[in-house]
């Protein structure tokens, strides 16, 4: 079973998208109509953009988005998911990708959790960094024992779990882990997702879910927040809700993907991140 995986926040990259658009006339019409929804030029930031630039979240997820949705769309007929998921804003794009989503409500969808997340970002001095070389257990009870804000948010492999929180505590979390993993790095992202720091946008985002048309997918989608199948439609609805403040629980999806049959996965979007996952967590299945 083939098994389609679409990638999150922090994969982006300066010129992403370019040579997409330029080879292909199908990309060139839903960039232009990605701009246009959008109201900016998001193809000049991706294109001709900084680093620094695409960090920003109302920049990167739009881009990351896009990119994903396209690069699905260019396949045509080739791309036959038996089942998908994505890695936090990723669940959007395949979302999109399978029906469930039309590409304009998607979109402004994504707009949307953007900009609520960079008010929150612009108010809160908070972050994230991987932890590379331990156990989820250590990095969650070290987390415990700082007096402040640090949760894990991302358990993306049996030895790498991403940690997000108020700046202080995530630099005194960071040192407590340094010395026991092989590597504590801070993230290109501007906030803490996945974390109680994304409480506030809870019930703006709820809003804009409910305004969003879903339709029921051509495939089952692993969701992030319990790593299980779906494709009932209140259910994806509640769990794209609670992805904000809970943990993405990308290892666990991973291994319940493989449990019900995939042995193919293909990453569709910027980067490699994914399959490198993939692979730590399963070195058997073909990526």
């Amino acid at each position: 079973m083939h098994a389609y995986l679409f990638p999150g926040q922090g994969t982006q990259f300066p010129g992403m998208g370019k040579e997409l658009f330029e080879k292909s006339k199908l990309a060139q019409e839903y960039f232009k109509r990605g701009n246009d929804i959008l109201g900016f030029s998001i193809t000049d930031v991706m294109f001709e953009g900084s680093a620094e630039d695409l960090k920003q979240t109302k920049f990167s997820q739009p881009a990351i988005f896009l990119h994903s949705f396209i690069l699905a769309n260019t396949l045509g007929n080739d791309f036959k998911p038996d089942m998908v998921a994505g890695h936090s804003l990723g669940e959007i794009s395949a979302l999109a990708a399978i029906g469930s989503l039309d590409f304009e409500s998607a979109l402004k969808l994504i707009s949307k959790r953007a900009s609520a997340m960079q008010k929150v970002c612009e108010v809160e001095n908070t972050g994230m960094a991987v932890v590379v070389g331990l156990y989820d257990v250590i990095v969650k009870d070290i987390c415990n024992q700082i007096d402040g804000v640090v949760v894990p948010a991302n358990y993306n492999a049996l030895h790498q779990v991403v940690i997000s929180g108020e700046k202080k505590a995530l630099k005194e979390a960071c040192d407590k882990l340094r010395p026991g993993a092989k590597g504590v790095v801070n993230l290109p992202v501007s906030g803490a997702f996945h974390s109680p720091f994304m409480e506030p946008i809870v019930e703006e985002f709820s809003v804009a879910i409910e305004e969003t048309e879903f339709k029921k997918p051509i495939c089952p989608i692993y969701q992030n927040v319990a790593g299980r199948p779906s494709d009932n439609i209140d259910l994806i609805k509640k769990n794209l809700i609670d992805q904000l403040t809970h943990p993405v629980m990308w290892r666990h999806t991973i291994l319940h993907m493989i449990e019900d049959g995939a042995t193919e996965f293909t990453e569709i979007g910027p980067g490699n991140f994914l399959r490198g996952l993939v692979r730590q967590i399963d070195k058997n299945v073909k990526t």
